[in-house]
């Protein structure tokens, strides 16, 4: 790594190094040079993400004739300083997280708009699965009847909207369309500049790998979206689980648990990439921070913030399934169930739902596809998330001096959230699942998941890499600019 040669070099002194950039350090004095022949500089350890050292250009570099030199003093050495060794390197992994950020705001939109999509019930309005000619709606009346006789003959039609005319179907087929069209929008927004950017070797091999996993998850969101719209357009498949025309929760929530992955990626990346770029460009601050997050008393905090990262996300999952059964319309009632806090065991085990003679398969199908024992399930973990983010709540509060202030208010804007998340699934109950309603509780959970996202990364203690280069800017500043700066004016 070019950044730990010249640490090697000029963090010491009394010490004469060449390095394969031609760097010598004696003292008081550093000389740079260029050799008239083309050089090729090789990591030799992985880059950390988002750094300026994690672009290939840098790995892979033709210089041409040059030389320049520069002398500087040991009082200089020793001085801190706040530039950066390469500002348009620093606002590229700036940008690409702002991307990152900015492509993840949509997922956040389109999972809201499925949610719409399922509630207005017009999910099973486009029976058939068209990735590149789908984009295309009915464009005049013949083709709309074409569409609509397609709808006809689909199990949902047949026993649920049997009345149905075609101006109403046009409201349900543009609900599902639209839903499509924006999944495609998103496969164009993210795969076209990731494909470019590690064909470039543009960003660490790091990142590289992640934007490789997230563009595959993105191509398997679209396969896991059919399989799941097919489930409630075979009638097979219907009468298999003894149900009316409607997707299966276990797609349904397979479906949404992929968007959910592909988000936190999304977010855990961009912001990886802009809190390199903002320690890189403040290694003051960022050498503070560092002190504070490596203070023992934190320790337990972190595996804290990732069990509650999991456990928002089982949370958010299981109200996946509550949707999937239509759960939330029996019970409405609430702190109770009904007259008693729980329903009777026979009611939450009920023989109905075991399928095998022997009736081996009665508890686990009870817990997964029993709307009561469900709509139960969703609301213990509903309770104990909230119990569990009020006590790390209070377990942040009496540490608030050590925690650095930021980390702090994102522990409150998470408090706030699991506030109004249970509110939102207190009213949703009560009033019997409104759309209004259902949607922002949708979207509440998704803020929730989203301030737990942010904690677990704010905690990270940052690579060594990354530590061993904001030391050696703070230290090295001024020289260290100079060789990146002269570096990039000369590669072709």
């Amino acid at each position: 790594m070019i950044l730990r040669n010249v640490f090697r070099t000029c963090g010491g002194k009394s010490v004469l190094y060449r390095s394969s950039l031609g760097i010598a350090c004696k003292n008081t004095t550093l000389r740079v040079s260029y050799s008239t022949t083309p050089l090729s500089l090789k990591s030799t350890s992985r880059p950390f993400a988002g750094s300026i050292l994690s672009q290939s250009s840098f790995y892979k570099t033709k210089f041409k004739n040059a030389r320049f030199q520069s002398t500087t003093t040991a009082n200089n050495a020793n001085n801190s300083s706040n530039e950066i060794p390469s500002e348009t390197m620093i606002k590229f992994s700036k940008n690409t997280g702002y991307w990152l950020i900015g492509t993840s705001g949509l997922v956040f939109g389109i999972v809201i708009f499925g949610g719409l999509t399922r509630l207005t019930e017009s999910g099973l309005s486009i029976t058939e699965w068209k990735p590149v000619t789908g984009t295309i709606p009915p464009l005049n009346q013949k083709q709309w009847e074409d569409e609509f006789e397609k709808y006809k003959a689909s199990p949902e039609f047949k026993q649920l909207n049997s009345n149905m005319d075609l101006d109403e179907f046009k409201f349900i087929f543009f609900m599902e369309w639209f839903h499509r069209v924006w999944g495609r929008a998103i496969g164009i927004v993210f795969i076209v500049p990731a494909m470019y950017l590690v064909a470039r070797r543009k960003t660490s091999a790091h990142v590289n790998k992640s934007l490789l996993v997230l563009t595959g998850l993105l191509g398997l969101q679209g396969f896991i979206g059919w399989w799941m719209v097919y489930s409630g357009l075979d009638q097979k498949q219907l009468d298999a689980r003894n149900s009316k025309p409607t997707v299966s929760q276990y797609r349904l929530t397979t479906h949404l648990g992929a968007a959910f992955l592909l988000y936190t990626g999304m977010i855990w990346v961009g912001l990886e990439m802009l809190r390199d770029a903002k320690w890189m460009k403040n290694p003051k601050d960022a050498l503070k921070l560092f002190k504070q997050l490596d203070n023992p008393a934190l320790k337990n905090l972190r595996p804290m913030s990732f069990a509650i990262l999991a456990f928002t996300f089982l949370t958010a999952m299981s109200g996946g399934m509550v949707a999937g059964l239509d759960a939330g319309w029996i019970y409405n009632t609430w702190p109770k169930m009904g007259e008693t806090w729980f329903p009777s065991s026979r009611e939450l085990l009920d023989d109905h739902f075991a399928r095998k003679d022997d009736k081996s398969d009665l508890f686990w199908r009870n817990m997964l596809e029993n709307p009561t024992t469900v709509q139960m399930n969703h609301r213990l973990f509903a309770y104990t998330a909230f119990c569990s983010i009020l006590a790390l709540h209070l377990y942040c509060s009496k540490r608030k001096a050590i925690i650095p202030r930021h980390i702090n208010m994102t522990m409150h804007a998470m408090m706030g959230f699991v506030t109004l998340q249970v509110t939102l699934g207190v009213l949703t109950l009560l009033y019997m699942v409104p759309i209004s309603l259902a949607s922002l509780h949708q979207g509440g959970a998704l803020a929730l998941f989203t301030t737990s996202i942010i904690f677990a990364s704010q905690l990270r203690k940052p690579r060594a890499e990354m530590r061993n280069l904001i030391t050696l800017i703070d230290k090295q500043g001024p020289r260290v600019s100079k060789i990146l700066t002269e570096t990039a004016k000369l590669k072709k």
